[in-house]
């Protein structure tokens, strides 16, 4: 059996997911190498060498990849920072070691900006209404505040304020949301504004989808979509989050989209791919996941709310377990120039995020649900591993924000662990993740009970056939 080194870059429970796909070769013995920001437990078990960098700076990246470079044959990139921040670029010239991310200059989200201007000239059409206010084009805040407030006028105060470069000042904000006088919008607007250009655009309503796929810098092959759930609570209530879970209907599309929608996105994206390649130099530039596109889809067409340069957390979840290709032969194509297709299992697929009390607001939304005694204690994973060995390939665990302390692991800040339920159906799917979900105990962690529900699915084929019906 063939040796192959891979390095990978991790944060949460997405990279653990890419760790696991490697670790499951059938084909390959591959020895894995993790820059990680903690002590994954996952990771720390899976890698043959492991090292912390908690702010996954690219120097420390490059210093852990030239000391093993002789052992290490490509890698691959989760997190957006190190890919924003140029990883590939300095890990290939300083070691030759091929990685698999898009390299600096078209890590499109980056910049929002840059975004909207790229689709602007290339489809238009998906760009909702939008104009950009650069602190350079204006010599007072009285000057860019009635500028502002005019172009309030025309989208009816129905707007969305995003600053251009990612967690700058206070980040997205959203008519209804976040704010819902001007005057609240403008301070928002001013947060953002103090670290750069901001964009005020139209709230598009709608249905949402995520689009993935990859890329050998010469073809993309679409996966299939997939749909976030960004609220942190039940009912799509409380605020938005990294994403709570998601899900993958059989097929490529969505339950509440038809295959003439789907079929609109591919075009769309494929567009965009087509005519951006022809800018690079380097034709392997955008190689990896360079469009992970969220789609809004309104009835009249569909309209790209952003892009990323990266494979989705938690959307990726949903694709890696059911690949029948192996993962190490899938980079080698993107890393060859020949990846032309990818072949999934015929399953669905359910992913659950558990978190503890201080991420999305739980703590103070529902205090009276957590159990003071038993916040900030280890968690126990093993029932949920007992699980996912009973179900076989049925469940997998993903630990993310977590942390390993000797023999004990403990939550940090954020999405702590993900369960994945794979099935027939969605119910099925959804009904394993949830199992694993409460196996998993201590930390007083907290999830999601409704991630694709039947009630929430139904609620967004009714809504898609009401927008259609409005065209």
């Amino acid at each position: 059996m063939e040796k192959i080194g891979v390095l990978v870059v991790s944060y949460g429970s997405r990279e653990t997911a890419i760790v696991d796909a490697f670790a499951r070769s059938l084909d390959y013995k591959v020895e894995i190498f993790v820059a990680d920001k903690q002590r994954n437990p996952f990771n720390v078990k899976a890698a043959i060498k492991h090292v912390v960098i908690p702010d996954l700076n690219i120097e420390e990246i490059c210093k852990f990849a030239e000391a093993n470079k002789d052992r290490i044959d490509f890698g691959i990139v989760g997190p957006e920072k190190p890919i924003i921040e140029g990883v590939r670029d300095s890990v290939e010239r300083r070691t030759g070691i091929p990685m698999i991310c898009p390299t600096k200059e078209y890590t499109i989200e980056e910049s929002k900006v840059r975004q909207r201007l790229l689709f602007q000239q290339i489809v238009p059409e998906v760009n909702p209404s939008f104009k950009i206010f650069d602190p350079k084009s204006y010599r007072s805040t009285r000057d860019v505040k009635r500028d502002v407030y005019g172009w309030l006028d025309e989208l009816d105060n129905q707007a969305v304020v995003k600053p251009d470069k990612p967690a700058a000042g206070k980040g997205v904000g959203v008519w209804g949301d976040h704010f819902t006088t001007r005057e609240q919008l403008f301070e928002h607007f001013k947060s953002n504004y103090q670290h750069g250009p901001v964009i005020i655009e139209e709230k598009v309503e709608g249905e949402e989808s995520s689009f993935q796929a990859f890329c050998d810098g010469k073809h993309l092959v679409a996966l299939p979509d997939t749909r976030d759930y960004k609220r942190a609570f039940d009912d799509d209530k409380g605020p938005n989050t990294g994403g709570m879970g998601s899900y993958k209907n059989m097929g490529d599309v969505l339950p509440f989209l038809t295959k003439d929608e789907r079929a609109t996105e591919e075009e769309i994206v494929t567009r965009i791919f087509e005519k951006w390649k022809t800018t690079a130099e380097d034709k392997t530039a955008l190689r990896g996941v360079p469009l992970y596109v969220a789609f809004m889809h309104t009835g009249k067409g569909p309209k790209i709310l952003e892009n990323n340069s990266r494979p989705g957390d938690p959307e990726i979840i949903n694709i890696l377990p059911i690949m029948k290709d192996d993962l190490v032969d899938i980079c080698y194509k993107i890393l060859e120039g020949n990846l032309t297709h990818i072949t999934l299992e015929e399953a669905t697929t359910v992913v659950t995020y558990k978190a503890p009390p201080n991420y999305g607001g739980y703590d103070d939304a529902f205090p009276n649900l957590v159990n003071p005694e038993e916040v900030g204690t280890p968690v126990n994973l093993r029932k949920a591993y007992v699980l996912s060995k009973r179900h076989g390939d049925k469940i997998r665990v993903y630990p993310g924000s977590m942390e390993l302390r000797g023999n004990e692991t403990f939550a940090l800040k954020s999405r702590a662990v993900c369960v994945v339920g794979v099935g027939d159906d969605i119910e099925t799917a959804r009904q394993i993740s949830l199992e694993g979900a409460a196996a998993i105990k201590g930390g007083a962690l907290w999830h999601r009970t409704d991630i694709a529900s039947e009630r929430h699915i139904e609620k967004s084929v009714k809504h898609m056939d009401a927008l259609r019906r409005e065209k």
